[in-house]
């Protein structure tokens, strides 16, 4: 079922050995000026990035807002099809509207892919701000879109934050992010422990994990062929 927040595709925007044509739906004109922001170290970012170079044109999922250059740096590096669902806007319009009860429902419907069809997802760190059953939904539909060998790439607060709003993270380079706070004020849902993670991805295997000093844990997940299925 398509969402009401229809994401967005690039196919084939660059090739790894520079640009090239595609069949982008969107004008490279959504390149956003030169980021502004803290910037800091990523430690999972880079190897997530070693599980895709070796895929013929992969697909690739960032559940985040559109930012034009992180497309350009994944297309680069790449030579992918992007995805950009922004999940954080449908968040942000329940909230507004006082239907957040309802999110699970929608989100349960919000992801058109087929199963097995992305070979890579950048989940950033929305599960932060998705309550249990939004989260288990989202969890769910993620590790079903995965393909077999597949990997995603998702970030976890260690501590509550009062100030806690929506972040950009725009690439630097594969070893630093910055991130830039967008939208209103706002508590993240929970802290998620690493079980309660664990089993909302319980379809996938941890790979990496780094717990960095910016009290963020990154944790590279994949997907084995033995659970592929339910």
């Amino acid at each position: 079922m398509a969402s009401e927040s229809t994401g967005k595709a690039w196919a084939g925007l660059f090739g790894r050995a520079g640009a090239r044509r595609g069949d982008a739906e969107e004008p490279l004109s959504l390149a956003e000026p030169a980021p502004s922001g803290s910037t800091y170290a990523t430690k999972a970012l880079k190897k997530f990035l070693a599980t895709l170079t070796s895929r013929p044109d992969p697909v690739l999922l960032d559940l985040g807002p559109v930012i034009g250059s992180n497309v350009s740096f994944f297309g680069e590096q790449l030579g992918c099809k992007i995805f950009v669902e922004d999940v954080f806007a449908d968040i942000d319009r329940y909230e507004r509207a006082g239907t957040t009860g309802d999110l699970a429902s929608f989100l349960s419907k919000r992801f058109a892919h087929a199963e097995g069809s992305i070979d890579g997802i950048l989940c950033w760190d929305l599960l932060d701000f998705l309550d249990p059953a939004s989260a288990q939904v989202v969890a769910a539909a993620l590790s079903r879109m995965l393909t077999v060998d597949g990997a995603l790439l998702g970030f976890f607060s260690t501590a509550t934050a009062r100030d806690a709003t929506f972040v950009k993270y725009v690439v630097v380079d594969d070893l630093n992010l910055r991130h830039r706070p967008y939208g209103p004020q706002r508590m993240r849902s929970r802290v998620l422990q690493n079980r309660d993670i664990i089993r909302l991805f319980e379809r996938l295997r941890v790979s990496d994990s780094f717990l960095l000093q910016t009290n963020i844990r990154e944790i590279l997940f994949r997907k084995p062929a033995y659970l592929a299925s339910p």
